[in-house]
């Protein structure tokens, strides 16, 4: 699984380094990834994501990158774990339920851009 997968703080390490690597002025910034605390990215799309923070951070016209992490279904089911504690911090319940979110589209984020070179492989196709 080691081989396939790159975890959160060496994705982040990765995408950091890319920019950093052409120049220490400019700057990377990450949103959408917030609230995880532990998470693994595909290897290959690692790559590929990498590169392209590579490719801008190598335009002498860009000097600061922000990369967002969006849904790309914009209707995702999650699990919810309520969980309850004694006085002692020992867990005594917890309760499963579910939930949608509707996140919004990459429509948002691209708003303005001249340039948008779209390489998202079709949706079942990755």
């Amino acid at each position: 699984m080691r081989a396939m997968h790159t975890s959160l703080p060496e994705w982040i390490l990765k995408m950091k380094t890319a920019v950093f690597k052409h120049s220490p002025s400019k700057k990377i910034k990450i949103r959408g990834i917030e609230n995880l605390k532990h998470a693994k990215f595909q290897s290959l799309r690692t790559g590929r994501v990498e590169f392209a923070v590579d490719e801008l951070a190598a335009d002498n016209r860009i000097q600061s990158i922000e990369l967002v992490v969006v849904s790309r279904i914009p209707e995702t089911m999650h699990t919810m774990i309520i969980k309850g504690y004694d006085k002692n911090g020992n867990p005594v319940k917890a309760i499963l339920e579910n939930t949608n979110i509707l996140h919004p589209t990459e429509d948002i984020e691209i708003e303005g851009f001249q340039e948008v070179e779209d390489r998202r492989p079709r949706l079942g196709e990755h």
